[in-house]
């Protein structure tokens, strides 16, 4: 998958290793002040690990990276498990487009429903819920969230 969208600019190219540092970086930069409200230790070796066993797209514009997604799947959901957009292309609809993204391979894939957890106090979540995502639980630090396409109308 690597068309583009002549709209906004953007495009998809799947990631390779030689991606791991700016993932690691642009994440780490993005959400380490939430993993401090939370006390909770960032650990390089541990984005590593996931980002190996995960299936990873960069969110291009141009030439230039401007965030990335990470996905896993089961029988019930195509799983956001990262969403980075660098602060460069926040507000400019790179968020919104990749998750348009992420719900068209799953309903091409025939998945039930698009879920993902954030952070209680990530706005993020206001863009989540924009996309039609809605809250189906949570705990301490987190809400899951979740856009069930299995009743959709498409």
């Amino acid at each position: 998958m690597s068309e583009g969208d002549e709209q906004t600019g953007f495009h998809l190219r799947q990631s390779t290793t030689d991606d791991l540092s700016f993932a690691r970086e642009i994440t780490c930069r993005n959400m380490l002040r939430y993993y401090m409200n939370y006390d909770l230790l960032w650990q390089d070796d541990a984005f590593d690990i996931a980002w190996a066993g995960r299936e990873n797209w960069l969110i291009v514009c141009g030439t230039t990276p401007a965030g990335y997604f990470s996905l896993s799947r089961d029988a019930r959901a195509l799983y956001i498990r990262e969403l980075q957009v660098c602060e460069a292309f926040q507000r400019r609809g790179a968020g919104s487009w990749a998750i348009d993204q992420v719900v068209a391979m799953a309903c091409r894939e025939r998945r039930p429903a698009v879920r993902l957890t954030v952070f209680k106090n990530n706005p993020a979540q206001n863009l989540y819920r924009r996309k039609g995502l809605v809250e189906q639980g949570g705990d301490d630090c987190f809400l899951r969230m979740q856009l069930d396409l299995s009743t959709r109308v498409l």
